[in-house]
């Protein structure tokens, strides 16, 4: 929710020279179960013509290809949120008249609460703390085809401090890590060029590569996936979609034993 409002937010306030941004909450239904919560950003800025309007929530566009230029970014901001929203149980559009200004509205089904703090049966363990606290600054690798995917990670694991580069290729992954010593490489096991599978056995006989860990990203949670990643030389495995907190429990967990 944190990374939709931020990703509408910054744009209204880029595509704002004068005027305001303002933003709004509406209960749109209520159930005793859960929630439907409706946001909306407005401004007053340059607007985006009903033509551009259908495609703005497409990965790597933007409204007028020379936006690009003059204020910078990938076009994908929009494209995330928009997955985002969808995977909360909600949806995502705009209202804009060029000129006048832009709307951008987002819905999120959130279950609600009992009003009852349990206690939890096991201790519970701050796992980007952790990373934060003792890998700060490390440059971790990224290699993943799926553009929005590859982008979601890098952003959390930004969140902690961390230092990420990206290949889109399991040939550009091997070329990466030739030039730069990577603390941990997260490997999707399907990519073109060279899958994980190829990449990661190439990596491990570059040298200082004999221990670094190398996770496993896939959507295919079968066990000889598993055993096959293993057998290539990876460390531990995340079955794709995963959550953050799976993200940075995995990375703690192939980091720590690096050192153990």
């Amino acid at each position: 929710l944190g990374q939709i409002l931020l990703n509408l937010t910054n744009n209204a306030i880029k595509f704002t020279p004068k005027g305001s941004v303002t933003i709004r909450l509406f209960v749109d239904e209520e159930s005793p179960s859960d929630i439907l919560l409706h946001f909306e950003v407005c401004d007053t800025g340059i607007g985006i013509s009903e033509v551009d309007q259908k495609r703005v929530f497409n990965a790597f566009e933007q409204a007028d290809g020379s936006m690009t230029r003059k204020y910078g970014g990938t076009g994908l901001g929009l494209a995330i949120s928009k997955q985002l929203a969808q995977a909360m149980g909600g949806d995502i559009g705009l209202d804009s008249q060029v000129g006048v200004g832009s709307t951008f509205w987002a819905t999120v089904r959130l279950k609600k609460g009992t009003g009852i703090v349990l206690r939890q049966p096991t201790a519970y363990v701050d796992v980007e703390a952790l990373i934060q606290r003792h890998w700060h600054g490390s440059r971790i690798l990224i290699a993943d085809d799926e553009p929005i995917n590859c982008e979601l990670s890098k952003m959390l694991l930004e969140t902690v401090g961390l230092i990420v580069d990206t290949a889109e290729d399991g040939a550009m992954a091997v070329t990466m890590a030739q030039e730069t010593a990577y603390a941990a490489i997260f490997m999707d096991m399907q990519m073109p060029k060279l899958n994980g599978l190829a990449a990661t056995q190439e990596i491990r006989q570059l040298p200082g590569y004999g221990d670094t860990p190398i996770i496993a990203m896939t959507a295919n949670a079968f066990a000889e996936d598993k055993v096959r990643c293993m057998a290539a030389g990876m460390n531990d495995f995340l079955t794709k979609p995963f959550s953050p907190y799976e993200l940075f429990a995995t990375l703690l967990r192939s980091l720590s034993r690096r050192e153990e």
